[in-house]
């Protein structure tokens, strides 16, 4: 079995990082705005852990909403994040890049409150995995967090805090706005862990 992590640079997919050591990481830069960061923040967990790191760049930005994409919303968000299919999209370029690399076992960093969002159900990873796994390659999608909050994620997986500070929660920027879902749920998650962003070592 050959793993593959699509690699965001974010808590949860940093975090699963550090827990399952997949054999090779994957980062997508699709033309969401914190592109580089996220990038930066992928690269500098790989290296840690001595984890290969491929970068895929393709812009897909006219076709996003919201936050990621630096417009407003489409009518059907619910949420000031959302980018219509865009798990299915990440999933499918990722698998692009991954069967190329012999990859049998792409692992995606969602959550239990991903959930939130239709494609970040436990309903959407069983349906995207048995579409891959019609095609050549036979490739099975997983998400190793589904049951998890991303506090409990950051504790079942041991990740010090001064890794997981390396994370790029933010949804508009390279630089943290402070004032976005990724940027409130990256301060609310080392509150709850009970990690100190003033010490993270």
């Amino acid at each position: 079995m050959k793993t593959a992590l699509l690699l965001s640079g974010g808590m949860d997919s940093v975090s699963i990082a550090w827990w399952k050591r997949p054999s090779v990481a994957i980062t997508l830069n699709y033309g969401q705005l914190a592109a580089e960061a996220e990038i930066a923040a992928s690269r500098a967990i790989c290296k840690q852990l001595n984890i290969p790191h491929h970068v895929v760049e393709i812009d897909c930005r006219h076709l996003g909403s919201g936050d990621m994409a630096g417009s407003e919303a489409d009518h059907l968000a619910q949420a000031s994040d959302w980018w219509p299919y865009r798990n299915q999209m990440l999933v499918t370029l990722a698998a692009m890049k991954a069967i190329s690399l012999g990859v049998t076992h792409l692992w995606l960093g969602t959550v239990k409150s991903d959930g939130f969002h239709r494609d970040g159900s436990p309903e959407f990873m069983q349906a995207i995995s048995h579409l891959l796994s019609l095609q050549e390659g036979g490739m099975v999608v997983e998400a190793p967090a589904i049951e998890l909050s991303t506090a409990e994620l950051v504790r079942a997986s041991g990740i010090p805090a001064g890794s997981l500070a390396w994370a790029h929660s933010c949804h508009k920027a390279n630089v943290p706005c402070g004032d976005c879902r990724g940027c409130n749920k990256f301060f609310h998650v080392f509150d709850e862990v009970g990690y100190d962003l003033d010490r993270p070592g």
